[in-house]
């Protein structure tokens, strides 16, 4: 649906990048700017009995975040527009701005804006402006050959979800709220994101929304590659192997919401690659290889044998 209308609409004035990638990026008469917007909806993308309205507006924005990050920009200004229920008060949305303002201070965000109505269910709509490093990082730019990195873990906000839709257990409960907080209130890889772009490191990237092998599958069609993903490289957390042991890899595979970053490198830039922890603090980890477009994306285990994958990760229209 994406690309009908991608083709259907004609290119803007001063537009680089337009629909199709993380964010758009636009030429106006002092410069530049990346802009990016998202849609949030209660009951398709959040359940106000398993969140808090601060940690919903904390959310809202860092998702925003995460695809400025994903271009290797420094956000800069938001406009917020929320459909409100009639069951939702002002201490209500005092609430969620709150929260939506805490990662706005801490990411020097100004919000500048914004509209408010009435709605049968909670709506939010965020639209965040940035400015674009020398070269923003777009899906299109790998080849085969380079080397594919994620930061940070996987997996850990999709399985706090799933503990959320099931009676929780009584034990490891440290290990719980660690995947609740990776899932409540994700952390946008700004540091990273830029630092990629600024040393020019990152031939593609992107961040992992809908799922690692879903969001990789943006960055092939984009590059005109496929890709190897070593199973047993995916970095899971503790928390993770705790709950669910380091074998079952179904969530990091496919599980979304985890806002790390994807990105594709040449492989003569690992020992560049290195100082990106130190620099960032946040690990990385090289998970796999592009190939060439023919060969698709593969899952190999540790005896290099293709895994059979059952879902790919989240796709916003398929029925559930």
């Amino acid at each position: 649906m994406i690309e009908r209308i991608r083709r259907a609409t004609a290119p803007g004035r001063g537009v680089r990048l337009g629909i199709g990638d993380d964010c758009a990026w636009v030429y106006h008469s002092t410069g530049s700017s990346l802009i990016t917007a998202d849609l949030l909806i209660e009951g398709v993308h959040f359940n106000l009995k398993w969140t808090s309205l601060f940690a919903l507006g904390y959310k809202s924005l860092a998702v925003n975040l995460s695809d400025i990050a994903a271009m290797g920009g420094v956000p800069a200004y938001a406009i917020l527009s929320l459909g409100i229920p009639p069951r939702l008060d002002s201490k209500h949305i005092d609430e969620f701005y709150r929260g939506f303002n805490r990662l706005a201070k801490n990411c020097g965000v100004a919000l500048v804006g914004g509209d408010t109505n009435l709605a049968e269910s909670l709506i939010i709509s965020v639209c965040v402006i940035g400015h674009p490093p020398a070269r923003p990082v777009g899906r299109k730019g790998a080849k085969a050959g380079d080397d594919i990195y994620v930061t940070g873990t996987l997996g850990d906000s999709a399985l706090g979800l799933e503990l959320l839709r099931k009676r929780l257990p009584s034990a490891r409960q440290g290990a719980i709220a660690q995947l609740l907080a990776r899932h409540r209130q994700p952390t946008p890889r700004l540091a990273a994101g830029s630092f990629l772009a600024k040393e020019n490191l990152a031939t593609a990237m992107i961040d992992i929304s809908d799922g690692l092998l879903q969001d990789l599958s943006h960055v092939c069609e984009a590059s005109n590659i496929g890709a190897i993903i070593w199973n047993e490289r995916l970095p899971l957390s503790r928390a993770y192997r705790t709950m669910v042991g380091s074998d079952r890899t179904s969530y990091a595979l496919s599980g979304g919401e985890d806002y790390e970053l994807l990105f594709c490198a040449r492989a003569r830039k690992r020992a560049r690659l290195e100082s990106l922890p130190a620099r960032t603090e946040v690990k990385i980890t090289r998970i796999g290889r592009c190939v060439a477009a023919r060969r698709g994306i593969s899952v190999l285990d540790s005896s290099g044998k293709p895994l059979a994958l059952q879902s790919k990760g989240h796709d916003h229209f398929k029925k559930q």
